[in-house]
């Protein structure tokens, strides 16, 4: 099918080929919703958008469910569960096509499942693949500078972003909601969707905020909350899902409750444990501003810094200045080999470089540099290996996928440590 889909798009002209993508990948959505009997209008299905943080929100909202006693299906960047069996996300892409979603939402009506949670992307949006969820409510994150060249601008961006909006507008579910970060100017656009709930969120929210490098707590309404990620990121990730629970009726404590135990977000921010005096975290941060948060949240360790460029061939401009920022705030930095697909690895790096005062360290195999970075690191040091998350591939020329795991690479580097 890919074949037949890349000889086609080179005899076409590219205006004709991407039209007559429309009805390839809504005529998809439609089929598949018909075929499984449209099993989003039997669920309270929650989309989840944002540049940053749609995985953890997605988590978070599936334990306060969890928590408040509902069964949940979910589709995530990290996985695919229905209720207590999960599989990892092997696709490398979020929201996978011809139909995988509304399989998924099926798959969950005949176990029982209340309700689904599922991350929207801008792609999946251009991929009418959120046609048919039938959205009781919408959670926008934020929207930061990425996939630019893949869109043509920040607007064209956000306008692919705002289809999800506009799919949650003319669901005939009732009532409906956006809980949209009010930090965020375009956060302010989705609030003004036409629904019955627009439900804003802000840092303001939460009141007495105490960070560690381990956790963040704060009070919302009279209930202390205590969050084991780090970071203002957290407390927002938080809050949405808190806003969210008490429109659909889950009380602040039950969220609480739920959130306390959830210590563990694969591929973010996740803590590796294995005896060592240093923490060594394993995050998806794969843009200027999410390196930058992750790093201000262990502003208080001495920092090794392992990164590459998600991507080759795509946002490019944000090369020097992921290097500049883990030229400023980390004590080492190594740069290495992460997705390059048919790019020049060594091209990309240098061009992280480029953004340096310094010379960094450059270690292009992948196991190489995060087993140096954690060979470097000395007592209350925080090793941070950024870009991959849970992605479960090193994405190479001419189609070459190379199985990875940075957690586990991490685990095993870390037990052959003296």
């Amino acid at each position: 099918m890919n074949s037949l889909k890349e000889f086609a798009q080179s005899l076409l002209p590219r205006s004709l080929y991407r039209s007559l993508l429309v009805p390839y990948h809504a005529g998809w959505s439609f089929v598949s919703a018909a075929r499984y009997g449209f099993p989003a209008n039997k669920l309270v299905v929650i989309g989840v958008t944002g540049t940053k943080g749609k995985s953890s929100v997605t988590e978070m909202i599936t334990s306060v469910l969890e928590e408040a006693g509902h069964t949940v299906v979910v589709s995530s960047t990290i996985h695919f569960k229905v209720g207590t069996e999960t599989r990892p996300n092997l696709y490398k892409m979020t929201l996978p096509g011809r139909g995988f979603i509304q399989k998924l939402l099926h798959e969950g009506v005949t176990k029982g499942a209340t309700h689904a949670v599922i991350e929207l992307t801008s792609e999946s949006a251009l991929q009418y693949r959120h046609l048919f969820l039938s959205l009781n409510a919408l959670v926008f994150t934020n929207l930061e500078k990425e996939h630019i060249e893949s869109h043509g601008s920040m607007e064209k961006y956000f306008a692919a972003k705002f289809r999800l909006g506009k799919a949650l507008a003319r669901s005939s579910k009732r009532p409906r909601a956006i809980v949209a970060n009010a930090e965020s100017e375009y956060g302010k656009r989705f609030l003004a969707l036409p629904v019955e709930s627009q439900i804003p969120f802000a840092l303001s929210d939460a009141l007495d905020a105490v960070h560690s490098e381990n956790q963040v707590a704060f009070v919302y309404k009279d209930t202390p909350f205590q969050i084991p990620q780090p970071g203002n990121f957290s407390i927002r990730n938080a809050l949405a899902t808190i806003k969210l629970g008490e429109f659909l009726d889950i009380s602040p404590k039950v969220s609480a409750a739920a959130l306390t135990k959830l210590d563990r977000i694969p591929g973010r921010a996740e803590r590796i444990e294995a005896g060592q005096e240093f923490l060594a975290i394993v995050d998806y941060a794969h843009t200027p501003d999410s390196l930058k948060a992750l790093y201000d949240a262990y502003s208080s360790k001495r920092k090794i810094c392992v990164l590459g460029n998600t991507g080759g061939g795509r946002d490019t401009w944000k090369r020097p200045e992921m290097g500049a920022i883990a030229d400023e705030l980390c004590a080492e930095v190594i740069l290495t080999n992460e997705d390059p697909y048919d790019e020049s690895p060594e091209k990309i790096v240098n061009e992280m470089a480029a953004g340096m005062n310094r010379e960094p360290r450059i270690i292009m195999n992948r196991r190489e540099a995060i087993a140096e970075a954690l060979r470097l690191a000395k007592k209350g040091d925080a090793v941070l290996i950024t870009g991959k998350g849970t992605d479960p591939y090193i994405m190479e020329a001419h189609g070459k996928k190379t199985p990875w795991s940075d957690a586990q690479v991490v685990r095993e580097e870390l037990h052959k440590l003296p």
